[in-house]
């Protein structure tokens, strides 16, 4: 599907058509250049004269699916009454960008003509006043529209963006229920799919066995050759990648069949399997679906959208799990993993294919699963968790290290990191503010991002960054409870 972004100018009739027509060849000239540098086409629209202007070419963005966003910029002054009922009726991502056309003022050649032209001053902040007003969710991006650092930011909210469609057409396949006893995987689907679009179902573990009998020799073949050219066969027990790749098939067969980019599914459901999914969950994730361990559908979500956001729509990104510390002062560490189903798309290294055993659940025989080191370098984990009521989207920035040992009897993904601002305060924000033992960790989605994707699906957001304190985490929460309790 095509995709791109609505570049709608704004002005009024006051100022004659050769301001006019003027307006229009700049608005053109600004979306083509920039279309250069975003990894999407901005469409140069129209420049916007009168409310039922606004209004028909905002309808109009809202019913065409190849429109992802809206980004407005007001060239002259455009008085903002008339963008109330457009913006009242807004459906899709909003940016209001505060730029201008010429980077400095004309010393010589600046004027009442050149005045009356160029006040994007003026007018943009008469057009940020109404969505003040109107309580929008909005990005607000100001700066010079040719400089980098300013269109890497129009870019990154545009990948936003795609999270957002991503989640408003999300559909999660469960294969089995969640762990039993657990609380925190646990949440309210109903009110999930109201407020972030997803659609969330269950499937019997024995629907996915016997679209497992189905699956012919000779798919497994080809899948076991995928698996041969892009990772290292580190086991003799080529049954247990041959299981795999049949689990695999079935289950992209069943996501795709009923349109789900992500699942779960639990160790204590696998009636008819002889394996949990560890290679098939991870082959799965490189190809950009979600996946959840111990039925947890939020993160399983989460991690398609943090994906699709990435670079290329499938970035850096998959289910993680803190597992253990490395107390040792000064040298204090968390190592993240989790028993078969990590992307490998974290891998620093070509990954490995090995079979080992799986002392939990109820696994017949060993299974094959991808074994890695995760890639150093800044990254962030993120958690959505249910708080009865409302939805929170806890992130924090974390830097991700190589091992600092080698860990050689341990057959699993890991990556090792440095939580912010520093291990144990870190782990006390986390612990305080409810965030969950399953996480999403990416390396191409950043917090501003995340912060972005939560301001537009109305939900609350928590950062835990390098200046953050327990206190005053604390005191962010508090407020947060009674803000959220009025709305």
């Amino acid at each position: 599907m095509k995709k791109e972004f609505w570049f709608i100018v704004g002005s009024q009739d006051l100022y004659g058509e050769e301001v006019l027509r003027t307006v229009a060849t700049r608005a053109q000239e600004m979306a083509t250049e920039l279309s250069k540098a975003l990894p999407y086409p901005l469409v140069y629209k129209v420049t916007a004269m009168s409310n039922s202007q606004i209004t028909d070419v905002i309808r109009e963005a809202n019913y065409d699916d190849s429109c992802y966003g809206i980004i407005t910029w007001c060239h002259t002054f455009s008085p903002s009454k008339m963008w109330i009922n457009g913006l009242e009726g807004l459906q899709k991502p909003y940016c209001h960008f505060a730029t201008q056309y010429n980077l400095e003022i004309p010393n010589e050649e600046i004027d009442m003509d050149f005045m009356n032209l160029n006040q994007a001053a003026h007018g943009d902040r008469e057009h940020g006043f109404i969505a003040a007003r109107l309580r929008m969710p909005r990005k607000i991006i100001a700066g010079y529209w040719k400089d980098s650092e300013v269109q890497k930011r129009i870019a990154k909210w545009m990948r936003v963006c795609i999270g957002v469609r991503a989640s408003k057409t999300m559909r999660v396949m469960r294969f089995g229920d969640n762990m039993r006893e657990v609380a925190v995987t646990e949440g309210d689907k109903v009110e999930t799919q109201i407020k972030l679009g997803w659609q969330v179902n269950t499937w019997a573990t024995g629907d996915l066995v016997k679209e497992m009998s189905k699956v012919s020799e000779k798919e497994i073949d080809e899948l076991f050759a995928t698996y041969k050219a892009k990772y290292d066969i580190a086991t003799d027990n080529i049954q247990a990648i041959r299981y795999q790749a049949r689990e695999e098939i079935a289950m992209k067969r069943m996501m795709d069949k009923n349109g789900c980019r992500a699942f779960s599914n639990t160790f204590q459901d696998l009636y008819g399997m002889e394996q949990l999914p560890g290679l098939a969950s991870q082959h799965l994730m490189a190809q950009g679906y979600g996946y959840g361990g111990e039925g947890d559908w939020k993160v399983s979500a989460m991690t398609a959208i943090i994906k699709a956001m990435g670079e290329n729509e499938n970035g850096s990104s998959g289910f993680m799990e803190d597992y253990t510390y490395h107390l040792v002062k000064g040298k204090e560490y968390s190592l993240g993993a989790h028993m078969l189903e990590v992307c490998p798309s974290l891998a620093a290294n070509k990954p490995r294919i090995e079979t080992h055993h799986l002392g939990i659940g109820m696994n017949e025989k060993d299974p094959a699963r991808l074994v890695f080191d995760g890639k150093a370098g800044k990254a962030i984990v993120a958690s959505l968790i249910d708080m009865g009521g409302r939805m929170r989207l806890i992130v924090q920035d974390i830097e991700a290290v190589k091992p600092i040992m080698d860990m050689p009897n341990l057959p699993v993904a890991k990556v090792m990191w440095r939580a912010m601002p520093d291990l144990t305060t870190g782990v006390e924000c986390w612990i305080t503010a409810g965030g969950a033992h399953h996480t999403t960790l990416s390396y191409d989605v950043d917090a501003e991002m995340l912060r972005d994707w939560a301001r537009i699906m109305d939900i609350e957001f928590v950062h835990i960054d390098k200046d953050t304190t327990v206190e005053g985490l604390e005191k962010e929460l508090m407020i947060n409870d009674l803000v959220w309790k009025l709305r």
